[in-house]
């Protein structure tokens, strides 16, 4: 394992592939009844409670201080609970597919950040790549979801919060990395943060926290559970190893995976000029990751 834990590329391909599976199972969950914060409580909890234990059989568990304790709340809350809602609250509007493409926006937002917050200056081919991203995005933006399918413009623009908040993430974490510590500690702290704030919205929100609706999917919450928990020990590592801007890109595999198995699996159909946009935003992505590396 140690040739792929030190390999950033390896690393974005394990985490992206892994991340990608919650389109086709969040769909399959919504149809079934599951609220969006029941999804994400899961997703959040059931990773939480595996690496913990985890973490637990290593003998790895020590106490938080109070760094830990405010970077477990703010990384949970902007990275996962904020774009989980809207992902999964998206999905039955605009199609897990089309939800995919807006990770793609991730690494083009990141850098975007990255040179107001003066983490990065890019170069030209990184302003141009920028440039190309958005590009590509208001292509995507104008198909507005499944075809024949239009969904209302409020929904299309909320799924481009969803880049947003994976930027701010990625952007938090990096400034406010806590010194020594491990990735199982991050992620399992993160997510028990971000299960106790998704607990809080379920009873304060119109949907409730009822979970009795996971009983109709009982395989797909496990498979969700232990591919979350699998992407989640890879994911900090690639954060160490990648850096912010290249970890964004795991987006990229992950809508790859969400639009392919959107359109074999679960009936979506997407028109071409959502196809067309969603290539134009990879030139994008290729653009900022040769602009990172040239700047490396």
């Amino acid at each position: 394992m140690k040739p792929v834990w030190d390999s950033a590329a390896a690393l974005l391909m394990i985490t992206g592939g892994l991340l990608g599976m919650i389109f086709p199972l969040g769909k399959i969950a919504s149809e079934a009844g599951v609220s969006p914060v029941i999804w994400s409580f899961v997703i959040s909890f059931g990773v939480a409670t595996t690496l913990v234990v985890v973490d637990a059989v290593r003998c790895g568990l020590r106490r938080p201080d109070a760094h830990r304790l405010r970077y477990f709340v703010l990384a949970g809350t902007i990275s996962y609970c904020i774009p989980n809602i809207i992902v999964f609250a998206a999905i039955p509007h605009l199609g897990a597919g089309f939800t995919a493409i807006m990770f793609t926006l991730s690494p083009v937002i990141t850098l975007c950040l990255s040179m107001l917050l003066k983490l990065r200056r890019p170069n030209g081919l990184g302003i141009a790549g920028i440039a190309v991203g958005f590009a590509g995005a208001l292509v995507v933006a104008t198909t507005r979801g499944e075809l024949g399918q239009p969904a209302s413009p409020l929904w299309v623009a909320l799924g481009l919060l969803i880049p947003v908040a994976l930027a701010l993430g990625n952007i938090y974490r990096t400034m406010d990395w806590p010194g020594h510590a491990g990735a199982l500690e991050l992620a399992y702290g993160s997510h028990f943060a971000a299960a106790g704030v998704l607990l809080l919205v379920g009873i304060w929100s119109p949907w409730g926290f009822d979970p009795s609706a996971l009983e109709a999917v009982p395989l797909e919450t496990l498979v969700q559970v232990l591919s979350s928990a699998g992407m989640f020990v890879f994911f900090f590592r690639l954060q160490v190893v990648g850096g912010p801007v290249y970890l964004s890109q795991m987006g990229y595999v992950a809508a790859a995976l969400g639009l392919v198995s959107g359109t074999l699996f679960l009936d979506e159909h997407y028109a071409l000029l959502t196809w067309v946009g969603a290539a134009i935003i990879a030139v994008g992505v290729a653009m900022t990751t040769r602009a990172q590396s040239q700047s490396a």
